[in-house]
C-alpha cells in the first residue's frame, strides 16, 4: 500500500477516525496499531508477517530474558542468539544470491543454478532489523528497561508510518510513546496534515515526474553530451532526495495523526557545505544508528589517525553494502568513506581555518558539494559497475567543451523532451526549503494562519495539476 495511492487515502481516513472516536483507552488505540499496522504491511505479501512477527517475538523475550540474567556470558550469549536470527534472515533474503552470483562470475567453473534460492525480499526488512537489534543491544549495555508489554512491542516494530522504510526509530524514543494516554490535538494534527501534502509534493511532483528524464538519460548515457550526463545527474540526486524524504516527511506527519512523534530522517542535507554536513543530514536516523552501534564501539575517532580511517571505511563500506546486495552500492558507500576522511581527519587535527569557514564561501561550498554528491549518486543509480564508469567516464568528458556548447546541449534535450516545466518546481521546492531550512520541514513557515493556509494550498494546487499518476514505488523499498 502505497502512501500516495487512493487506497492509502481511505485506510488512513477510517484508522483516524476509528482510532480516536471508537478506540478511546491506551490499550485498545494500541491493539487497534498493532492491527492496522499488520494489514499495511500485509498488503504487499501477507506470508512476510510471519517474518516480522517472528522477530517480533524472539526480541521481545530475549529482551526479558537479559534483563533478569545477571550472569554477563549468558547475557552476552542471548544477544547472539538477536543478532544471529535477525542478521541472519537479512543475510539469507538480501545477501545470498547475491554473493552466490557473485561467487560464481569469479569462479565460471563453479555450478551454482542448485543453489540460488530466487526468494523475494520482504519490504522493508533492512528498516525494522535494525531497529529491533538496536533495542536488543540497548538492553544488554543496560540503557533500557526490557518492555514487558508485549502488544507495545510488537506495535514498536510494525508501527505502520515507518515500517517499510523509516526513519529508524530507537526503543528509547518510540516504545514509552505506547505506554501514554494520548490526547487528540489539533495543532499536532494540521501540522501532521502539512507534512504529509509536502512530502506528496516532493514523490509525486518532483520525484515521478524527474524520475521520467532521470531515466532516460541514464538508459541511454552513451550517447549523451557531458552537459546532459551531468543534468541526468542532477536530476536524480533530486530523484532520490525527493523520493526517500518525501516518504519520511509522510510519515512522520501521519505519525502526528495518531499522536506520535517520529525522529527526523533529513535535515535539507542539499545545503551542506561539505561531504561531513551532507552525512550529518542525510537519513539521519540511520547514519545515527551507524554511529552508535558500530563507529563508538569500535573506538569513533579515539586513538590514532589509523584507527579513525579504519572505523569511517567500516562505517561506509557498511552503509553501502546495507542499500542493496549490488557491488554498485558497496562502491558508492566507499568513495563517499574516501571523500569523507581527509575532511574528517582535517578537522581532528588542525583548527579550522577563518577563511575556510567565511560566510561569503558558503554558496560555492554548497553547488561544489551538491554536485560531488550527484556524481557519486551515478554509482548508486547505475546497473553495474561498468555502467557507472561508463557515465562517469562521459560526465568529464569534454572534448570540443566551450560554455555555450555544453549550455545548449543541455537546453537541447530539455526542448526536445518539453521538460521545462520540471525546472519551476524544482525551484519551488528549493526557495521553501532554503527559506525553511533552520525550521522542521518546507512548509514550515512562521508567517501568519492566513500566508500559511495559502502557501499550503499552492502547494496543494501544484500536487493536484502536477501529481503524475499512476505513482512509482519509493526507491527505499527495494531495501
Amino acid at each position: 500500500m502505497l502512501f500516495n495511492s487512493v487506497e492509502f487515502f481511505v485506510f488512513i481516513i477510517l484508522c483516524f477516525l476509528a482510532y480516536w472516536f471508537v478506540f478511546k483507552t491506551k490499550k485498545s488505540q494500541n491493539l487497534f496499531l498493532l492491527a492496522i499496522s499488520y494489514f499495511f504491511y500485509g498488503w504487499w505479501d501477507w506470508r512476510f508477517l510471519f517474518l516480522i512477527l517472528a522477530s517480533s517475538l524472539l526480541d521481545f523475550f530475549i529482551g526479558l530474558k537479559i534483563s533478569k540474567t545477571p550472569d554477563k556470558p549468558k547475557r552476552r550469549w542471548l544477544l547472539v542468539l538477536s543478532l544471529f536470527f535477525n542478521l541472519g534472515a537479512l543475510a539469507l533474503f538480501k545477501y545470498y544470491d547475491f554473493f552466490i552470483s557473485s561467487l560464481a562470475e569469479a569462479i565460471p567453473a563453479l555450478d551454482t543454478d542448485g543453489l540460488l534460492l530466487n526468494v523475494m525480499l520482504p519490504v522493508g526488512i533492512s528498516f525494522y532489523t535494525f531497529q529491533t537489534l538496536s533495542y536488543s543491544i540497548d538492553v544488554y549495555k543496560g540503557q533500557i528497561k526490557a518492555e514487558s508489554n508485549l502488544v507495545s512491542f510488537a506495535a514498536f516494530v510494525c508501527f505502520f508510518p515507518q515500517l517499510v522504510a523509516g526513519p529508524i526509530e530507537r526503543a528509547k524514543d518510540l516504545l514509552p510513546q505506547f505506554e501514554k494516554n494520548r490526547v487528540f490535538k489539533s495543532k499536532d494534527a494540521y501540522e501532521g496534515l502539512q507534512l504529509i501534502l509536502w512530502g506528496l509534493f516532493k514523490k509525486s511532483v518532483i520525484a515521478d515526474n524527474v524520475s521520467i528524464y532521470a531515466d532516460k538519460i541514464f538508459h541511454d548515457y552513451q550517447h549523451y553530451d557531458s552537459g546532459t550526463l551531468l543534468l541526468g545527474a542532477v536530476l536524480f540526486s533530486s530523484q532520490i532526495y525527493c523520493d526517500f524524504s518525501g516518504y519520511s516527511d509522510i510519515a512522520i506527519g501521519t505519525s502526528k495523526l495518531f499522536g506520535f512523534k517520529l525522529s527526523r530522517n533529513f535535515n535539507f542535507p542539499y545545503f551542506s557545505k561539505n561531504i561531513t554536513e551532507f552525512w550529518k543530514k542525510w537519513h539521519m536516523s540511520l547514519t545515527n544508528w551507524f554511529r552508535d552501534y558500530i563507529y563508538i564501539p569500535l573506538g569513533g575517532s579515539r586513538g590514532s589517525s589509523l584507527v579513525l580511517v579504519r572505523n569511517i571505511f567500516i562505517v561506509f563500506f557498511i552503509s553501502g553494502i546495507w542499500h542493496g546486495a549490488n557491488w554498485t552500492y558497496i562502491l558508492w558507500g566507499t568513495l563517499n568513506g574516501v571523500l569523507f576522511i581527509p575532511i574528517t581527519l582535517y578537522n581532528k587535527h588542525f583548527n579550522k581555518s577563518k577563511l575556510l569557514t567565511a560566510k561569503i564561501f558558503n554558496i560555492p561550498k554548497i553547488v561544489f558539494t551538491f554536485l560531488m554528491v550527484s556524481i557519486l549518486w551515478v554509482f548508486f543509480r547505475a546497473d553495474s559497475i561498468g555502467m557507472a564508469f561508463g557515465y562517469v567516464d562521459g560526465l568529464v568528458d569534454f572534448t570540443g567543451f566551450t560554455p555555450v556548447s555544453y549550455l545548449k546541449n543541455i537546453y537541447g534535450f530539455i526542448t526536445w523532451n518539453k521538460c521545462q516545466y520540471i525546472f519551476p518546481l524544482l525551484l519551488v521546492l528549493y526557495s521553501f526549503e532554503y527559506v525553511n531550512r533552520n525550521n522542521e520541514f518546507g512548509l514550515d513557515f512562521k508567517l501568519k494562519p492566513i500566508l500559511k493556509l495559502f502557501l499550503s494550498t499552492f502547494i496543494f494546487l501544484l500536487w493536484f495539476v502536477y501529481a503524475n499518476y499512476p505513482s512509482e514505488d519509493f526507491i527505499y523499498f527495494q531495501f
